[in-house]
């Protein structure tokens, strides 16, 4: 009787044994014991039902853990502020604040007095320190929320007068009209698609005039017969002018002369500048209101501020990024080719000493996220076939890059350096047939 053949279900790994395994001894921590022992007891009961194989058992496990949050990606892309991938990444000094902030904070106590203080006054001050040509500054949760909580506390139930040219998609279907009509603001469209001069503007104002909207097209060109109405022409008007420049730019960048920053505008004559924190700033994500003092603290005071608010780890990270402006975006869009160049060649020789043969091409990165349209950035890419691209976008560490006429481009410009290394380990996990 002893020499028959052993159930296999005598050799499912015991639950204790399971749990001692590293990798789910760590998920253990942080997703809970509980939850974790509830996975692998399921894998047991996959193997007992004759679903798996007892050695299977840790593996299956081990694969059914639900990931604790998003996944790390290395961006290969060449598109420096890709709204996919969380647009900028931050600098090491915002993730440090946002740790720091990660337990009680002073974020609205005065600690020498013991009482209630202004919310997020580091990243206001800093905000404002940064830019001195406006008399105010608020933060609210993004650009379109800084949007539209100018238009209800400047415009509800009035006229809000703009161009027809400038009246955008901002990004997965959402679309400025629809944005600013569900504030209850009307809008006056003034212009055409391609020309609105002063003239137009001035002929739509009235009593029911709330402001006039001038909207930087961010993420299109148009080109041609065109004619279009600048700040400083718009203050001449004798009513309040919301300028939204979209990408977040605090002073002028000379790689990037189209793009409007927000001291620029101040100094046109726009009552406030809205923007977004997380484009050309660098920094989280955030809506970034400057402007006359008596505009910000009619938004302030506005009920919808509350609702809008930005919390504390947003707000670290943000009074971080403003005093160390040296951003990961930054470093990516002033990348020296040349550098580049040479990291993409050394990477191409470690493969090629690996056995697998990689090409150096010349490559055009962009800036990305609704930012500086048609301002190319020139750039090299490693060039591999087409076929690496499924199995090192779902690896771990996933690495995105682009695919143009059959080959998949790697463009180092937004990876770390010193990712480099991970990089080439990713392309060595790809199983050859070159």
């Amino acid at each position: 009787m002893g020499d028959g053949p052993v159930d296999p279900r005598r050799r499912v790994p015991r639950t204790d044994t399971l749990l001692a395994d590293p990798v789910l001894a760590a998920a253990a921590v942080t997703l809970g014991r509980e939850q974790v022992k509830a996975i692998v007891s399921h894998a047991q009961g996959r193997a007992r039902r004759g679903e798996l194989n007892p050695d299977e058992v840790r593996d299956a496990a081990v694969a059914a853990l639900p990931t604790p949050g998003p996944r790390v990606v290395l961006n290969a892309t060449g598109v420096v502020l890709h709204t996919n991938l969380g647009r900028a990444p931050l600098s090491s000094a915002a993730v440090a604040a946002v740790v720091a902030a990660a337990g009680h904070t002073d974020v609205e106590l005065d600690l020498v007095t013991g009482r209630r203080a202004r919310r997020g006054r580091g990243a206001l001050d800093a905000l404002a320190a940064a830019v001195p040509d406006a008399g105010a500054v608020h933060v609210v949760n993004n650009g379109a929320a800084a949007l539209v909580l100018a238009a209800t506390a400047l415009a509800a139930g009035r006229e809000i007068v703009v161009s027809r040219g400038e009246l955008v998609e901002i990004g997965d279907g959402f679309r400025l009209p629809d944005l600013l009509e569900s504030t209850g603001a009307r809008l006056r469209e003034v212009g055409t698609t391609n020309r609105t001069t002063l003239a137009d503007y001035a002929a739509a104002l009235g009593p029911q005039t709330g402001f006039v909207l001038k909207v930087h097209p961010s993420n299109f060109r148009v080109t041609g017969f065109t004619s279009a109405v600048g700040v400083r022409q718009l203050a001449t008007l004798g009513v309040p002018v919301v300028a939204d420049i979209g990408s977040g730019l605090l002073g002028a960048d000379p790689l990037l002369p189209d793009e409007p920053d927000a001291a620029s505008t101040l100094r046109a004559g726009a009552a406030l500048v809205t923007a977004s924190g997380d484009k050309l700033l660098g920094g989280p994500q955030a809506g970034l209101l400057l402007g006359d003092v008596e505009v910000i603290e009619r938004l302030r005071r506005h009920p919808l501020a509350r609702a809008l608010r930005v919390d504390k780890l947003t707000l670290a990270a943000l009074a971080a990024t403003v005093h160390q402006p040296d951003t990961p975006t930054r470093a990516a869009l002033h990348t020296d080719p040349g550098a580049l160049r040479e990291r993409v060649e050394r990477l191409r020789d470690r493969l090629g000493a690996d056995g697998r043969k990689a090409e150096v091409v010349p490559a055009v990165a962009v800036v990305g996220g609704g930012g500086a349209p048609g301002v190319e950035l020139d750039s090299w890419a490693l060039s591999l076939p087409e076929r690496y691209a499924v199995p090192l976008r779902i690896g771990d560490p996933p690495v995105l890059g682009r695919v143009v006429r059959g080959r998949l481009l790697l463009d180092l410009r937004c990876v770390p350096a010193d990712a480099d290394e991970a990089v080439r380990e990713a392309v060595l996990r790809v199983p050859g047939e070159d």
